[in-house]
């Protein structure tokens, strides 16, 4: 059962920052910061408020625990971050090589078929069988 209201996901942004530092349990002005350096970058509204999603209150987690727990600075934090992501849209980009490469067999196989089909029936195979022919073109003359 999905959990979010129809056409959204965890990608859509729906939470005001006051919401979404509730639940990620950091300060608003933190969660401004971390937009000012690219470590979360929430949705806006036409006006310009940030909306954050799902994702993003997880991210935003994520760099806590990171920050928090594991000693690691801002700027590490970041190109973690952008490693993370580098790394999924490789993962992307393999499931889309790997159908592509999936379709190529396919293809190819169903070409071989088509060449086999069109082979001559009247041709039968022999047996391979020890023996000389020699032939001798009769001289016109």
């Amino acid at each position: 059962m999905n959990p979010f209201p129809p056409g959204a996901d965890e990608d859509t942004p729906v939470f005001v920052i006051s919401v979404a530092a509730q639940l990620s349990g950091l300060h608003a002005q933190t969660l401004r910061s971390y937009d000012r350096q690219g470590l979360v970058s929430p949705g806006r509204t036409p006006g310009g408020g940030r909306r954050y999603s799902v994702r993003d209150i997880a991210l935003l987690r994520e760099v806590q625990r990171l920050s928090q727990e594991a000693g690691v600075n801002l700027a590490g934090i970041k190109r973690i971050i952008e490693l993370e992501n580098e790394v999924d849209a490789l993962r992307g980009r393999i499931d889309e090589l790997t159908e592509q490469l999936a379709a190529a067999y396919v293809a190819a196989e169903q070409a071989a078929a088509a060449i086999h089909k069109s082979y001559r029936h009247d041709l039968v195979p022999v047996r391979q069988q020890t023996a000389l022919v020699v032939w001798r073109p009769q001289k016109r003359g």
